[in-house]
């Protein structure tokens, strides 16, 4: 990670769209928007591990689908932009 990147400013637009993108998402798991920013945020820090990803670019969603018993269960999608694997081993 660059360290220009972590102390690069967000305009508050984007900021705000943001934060009401965790709010709406928080409220379809039916958890709190700090349990969501809390998952995010432990998401970007395993991945980062393995890949340099674009954090500006994270889209996390929950959403509903059918099991194969018939029940609705909470399914959660992340779409992650990578920019470079890391050659750890």
């Amino acid at each position: 990670m660059n360290i220009l990147e972590f102390f690069k400013r967000k305009n508050s637009g984007s900021v705000a769209k943001d934060r009401l993108k965790l709010l709406l998402v928080s409220d379809r798991a039916n958890c709190s928007p700090e349990i969501m920013d809390m998952i995010k945020n432990d998401m970007i820090h395993v991945i980062s591990k393995y890949m340099d990803i674009d954090r500006d670019g994270l889209d996390i969603q929950i959403s509903q689908t059918k099991a194969e018993d018939g029940h609705l269960v909470p399914v959660l999608f992340a779409n992650i932009p990578i920019r470079e694997i890391k050659n750890k081993i």
